[in-house]
């Protein structure tokens, strides 16, 4: 049985074909008006197993234990049949992605408002399919946003706040297409630890007419990031975007690594066409140049098959000032923690960028307080008390949080829903280009 807070709650969530562990993870803590009751529609799969499981996983942990009912509807009809039932009134989208615009569109089509995560398009021809759903949702009053979860990973937070304190970083400078203004780097391994276990993927997720091309599903945050950062709170279209340059390459899985992560002792059929000599090839690195208003930016996402010892993900960001740079870094040297340094531009002697530096973290205090800095060789490094570390994972929640208080109060923040499409825009641009 739900509990007593079902019959008040304001938002009753729908998971719609869970095949990413980012379906699970937004259910990883309770909200105080979503129903505890949740509506499954999905095909009888692999991935609507392991999605239980992490539920099930949430539901029994010793410390905070969630209280999560599924109700589970499975069949080859499932999207017509939430499509009629309608349950609830937000739905979760985050699986295979080779479906994922359809179920957008139509999910928006029923009336629904739309949690989704990266990507929501992974080809070009799919593109005026999401415009059309962002058009939809408007006519029909719902909204239909996605999951950026870096935009509250603290030094990415503190890189944009001090971007806006003229004294210390200055006017952010054009660049170049060779020397661009600001850069971002993501590398990500197939093999990793999620909500404490061993994440087991889906074979599916090694096929990129499946899941998408490295250079439009990891490069969806990194531009969102640049645009978020340079152009705060500003509406941009993709008339703003030029795409200069963009490749893409393969990272090599043996039979063993897939078996690893899949528990599949061959690679199957549909991922045939990508093995060269015994190995699979995956198309998930990506990098591509772009102007941006004037100013120019470079993404870049690498996979590799699983971190060094003591590692995981990292992420990697430059933001070139006229007076200092803003430089995220997250290395071995950082015991694979970010850390964000302010370096001297040049342009003034090194006193100054100190005495502008602690003008600017004194006026943070206000939003983070204990935020400080020091001297580390040639540089200063930001620390950042431990309470603002709370990982991915807490990350979801929060974007989850931010989504239903644009939930309550109707609308998204006016630049959000532009911001969207001319991420998409710019991201389909490189994938073309790429190819």
């Amino acid at each position: 049985m739900a509990d007593d807070n079902s019959n008040r709650a304001a938002f009753r969530l729908i998971t719609l074909d869970p095949g990413h562990f980012t379906a699970a993870l937004v259910q990883k803590f309770m909200y105080p008006d979503v129903d505890p009751l949740v509506s499954v529609y999905a095909p009888g799969n692999d991935d609507l197993a392991e999605h239980l499981k992490r539920i099930e996983r949430f539901n029994t942990r010793p410390d905070q234990p969630t209280h999560w009912h599924e109700k589970v509807y499975t069949g080859p009809d499932f999207m017509d049949k939430m499509q009629v039932e309608k349950p609830g009134n937000v739905v979760v989208i985050a699986g295979n992605n080779a479906r994922k615009t359809e179920y957008i569109l139509r999910s928006v089509q029923a009336g629904l408002n739309v949690l989704a995560d990266k990507p929501m398009v992974i080809t070009a021809d799919q593109f005026p399919r999401l415009q059309q759903a962002f058009a939809v949702a408007a006519s029909n009053h719902v909204l239909l946003y996605d999951i950026m979860t870096e935009r509250y990973e603290i030094t990415t937070v503190l890189q944009r706040e001090l971007s806006q304190q003229p004294g210390l970083f200055g006017e952010l400078v054009k660049g170049s297409p060779d020397n661009p203004a600001i850069t971002m780097e993501s590398v990500h391994h197939f093999s990793k630890i999620v909500a404490g276990a061993s994440l087991k993927r889906p074979k599916w997720y090694f096929d990129v007419r499946q899941n998408g091309e490295g250079i439009v599903d990891v490069s969806t945050h990194l531009v969102d990031l640049i645009q978020w950062e340079m152009f705060p709170e500003q509406a941009l279209s993709p008339t703003d975007v030029s795409v200069l340059s963009a490749r893409r390459w393969s990272t090599p899985i043996t039979r063993e690594q897939f078996r690893q992560v899949t528990d599949a002792d061959t690679f199957p059929d549909f991922l045939k066409p990508d093995v060269k000599s015994g190995v699979l090839q995956v198309y998930a690195n990506g990098e591509f140049t772009y102007r941006l208003r004037g100013v120019h930016a470079r993404v870049s996402v690498t996979w590799s098959f699983e971190a060094p010892p003591g590692g995981g993900d990292t992420h990697h960001s430059s933001m070139r000032g006229t007076k200092a740079n803003l430089v995220i870094r997250q290395g071995a040297e950082q015991k694979f923690k970010p850390v964000l340094s302010v370096e001297n531009a040049g342009k003034a002697d090194d006193a100054a960028v100190e005495n502008a530096l602690k003008v600017a973290i004194e006026a943070l205090q206000g939003k983070y307080p204990g935020v400080g800095f020091r001297r580390s060789d040639k540089v200063w490094q930001v620390t950042v008390p431990e309470k603002y570390d709370v990982g991915h994972e807490a990350h979801l929640a929060q974007v989850t949080e931010n989504f239903l208080s644009y939930l309550r109060a109707g609308r998204l923040p006016d630049w959000e829903v532009p911001n969207m499409i001319t991420k998409y825009a710019t991201i389909m641009k490189a994938y073309e280009l790429s190819r």
